[in-house]
């Protein structure tokens, strides 16, 4: 709620952002997006509401902790900084009742395969959302946006081969 009233861009991201979208439900941290140049004004808010707010050793997101639940606010995905544009690929849906923006399937599959790499790139936990929100991605674009990464190609190629993509 605190990003809500805070009135600053943010999307819910991550599994449960496409849990929302109607993938299989996550069983940990739940992921919010937010721009970069708002990291600042957005680690003192929740700061300021009484939260508490830790900076881990990575420097693209922080972390708070709401009833318990850990929140991981991400200002950068990957090596790119995230702006504001990208909330404009959000839309407005009802999650647990509450309406809030969640970024769209295509930047949401975008972003889960282009973190894969040589420590993280388990295509068993990433096809069951692929599969359950296929139809919503612009599969075309997810591949031009992960271009560069070798696992996110070898992903899209067996998203071709299970006729997914």
């Amino acid at each position: 709620m605190a990003l809500k009233e805070s009135q600053v861009p943010f999307a819910l991201a991550g599994s449960y952002g496409l849990w929302a979208r109607g993938g299989p439900e996550p069983a940990h941290d739940v992921d919010f997006m937010i721009a970069e140049d708002d990291a600042t004004a957005v680690y003192e808010l929740l700061a300021g509401r009484g939260l508490e707010v830790v900076q881990p050793p990575e420097d693209w997101l922080f972390k708070t902790y709401v009833d318990g639940a850990m929140v991981d606010v991400i200002h950068r995905a990957g090596a790119r900084s995230i702006d504001r544009g990208l909330f404009g690929e959000a839309d407005l849906l009802e999650v647990e009742s509450v309406q809030m923006p969640v970024l769209s399937a295509t930047v949401l599959m975008a972003h889960k395969l282009g973190a894969m790499d040589e420590r993280a790139c388990d295509f068993g936990a990433v096809l069951p959302a692929a599969r359950a929100v296929r139809e919503q991605v612009d599969w075309e674009e997810v591949s031009r946006r992960t271009a560069q990464n070798p696992f996110a190609r070898s992903f899209l190629g067996l998203l071709h081969d299970l006729a997914i993509a």
